[in-house]
């Protein structure tokens, strides 16, 4: 099952974007598009998701897909189509093979939802040397 190290490598890259950025306390959900062609099933990918982020800073967090079409042009006549899923790759107007796929192999993050620890205040107060 290549969900699960899709999983892991999801968390791993949101994991670090929260590193990175300091102050992060939990990410709340994640946002994923998935292509139609991309050979991911995104309910195993959620359960996946699921276990990957437990004793994270991901835990709890929802795993939301956005699922992409698959389309393809044919450069003879310049016809675009859904290519469905077993794909469609020969142009349904004129009959030609097409290689150009536009869409429907996408796999990553289009954005993160995170809580983050509140603004320290940067003023210090002296410390004072009497005791």
């Amino acid at each position: 099952m290549h969900e699960m190290s899709i999983a892991m490598a999801v968390v791993g890259q949101v994991q670090e974007a929260a590193d990175r950025n300091g102050g992060v306390t939990a990410v709340t959900s994640v946002r994923l598009q998935v292509g139609e062609l991309a050979g991911v099933v995104p309910d195993a990918l959620s359960f996946c998701f699921e276990l990957a982020c437990a004793d994270t800073l991901l835990e709890g967090a929802e795993l939301v897909t956005v699922p992409v079409p698959g389309r393809a042009r044919c450069s003879p006549c310049a016809d675009e189509w859904a290519v469905g899923v077993p794909p469609q790759l020969c142009c349904p107007r004129c009959g030609e093979a097409t290689p150009e796929l536009l869409s429907g192999r996408e796999l990553q993050i289009v954005s993160v939802r995170w809580e983050e620890e509140p603004a320290r205040d940067r003023t210090h107060e002296p410390i004072s040397e009497e005791r």
